[in-house]
């Protein structure tokens, strides 16, 4: 089972000199992967405990457009593994204008994860 959220990164987005986007905000989109995923498994939005591997791979900027992917890839009694993975897919060009942006022909990937997230048994409504 997968999952995908698109979002623009914007200006308020930017934490950094140069608009750059802080790399906590790639955890809080596989939050939101993660979440969505839980609910199609089991039906409750669960509990994320831990990330296993976090790798930032390459800078997000506002403007940016991220693709946020996530997979189930081990279901126990009650934690679930997945996997997660940020590809930048459109960037703005503002060395050709303000408002100018390029689909990318190959996305950049941005972030990589792993973690567990916890649907107790009582909160279970699927499976």
């Amino acid at each position: 089972m997968k999952s995908l959220i698109r979002v623009r990164m914007g200006a308020e987005d930017a934490h950094y000199g140069g608009n750059l986007v802080d790399g906590a905000h790639m955890l809080h989109l596989f939050g939101d992967v993660a979440t969505e995923l839980l609910i199609l498994q089991d039906g409750d939005e669960g509990l994320f405990c831990a990330y296993d591997n976090v790798e930032f791979l390459a800078p997000v900027y506002a403007g940016d457009f991220i693709e946020a992917e996530g997979e189930i890839t081990k279901v126990g009694n009650t934690s679930r593994k997945m996997i997660f993975e940020a590809r930048k897919v459109i960037a703005p060009r503002p060395d050709i204008n303000d408002s100018a942006c390029d689909v990318l022909d190959e996305p950049i990937v941005v972030c990589r994860a792993s973690g567990t997230c916890v649907v107790p048994r009582d909160k279970q409504r699927k499976g």
